[in-house]
């Protein structure tokens, strides 16, 4: 871990870092699915758990993704 770690993102961050929107954010934060901490009644990320997030999404090349309905 470095010495000096970022600073923890608000939702904004994490919503422009997905290009996802803020309510994208806060449903999927709330239904455990999107890693944070709450702060009082705020939610903020660590920059690393989002970008761990991230590359759990990745589907393999060629791989039939169906949308859900």
């Amino acid at each position: 871990m470095s010495s000096h770690p970022e600073s923890l993102w608000k939702v904004q961050d994490v919503a422009r870092f997905l290009s996802m929107s803020t309510s994208w954010v806060y449903k999927e934060a709330e239904a455990g699915r999107l890693p944070c901490v709450r702060i009082g009644a705020a939610l903020r990320f660590r920059p690393e758990e989002i970008r761990a997030f991230l590359d759990r999404q990745r589907v393999p090349r060629g791989a039939v993704i169906p949308l859900r309905g």
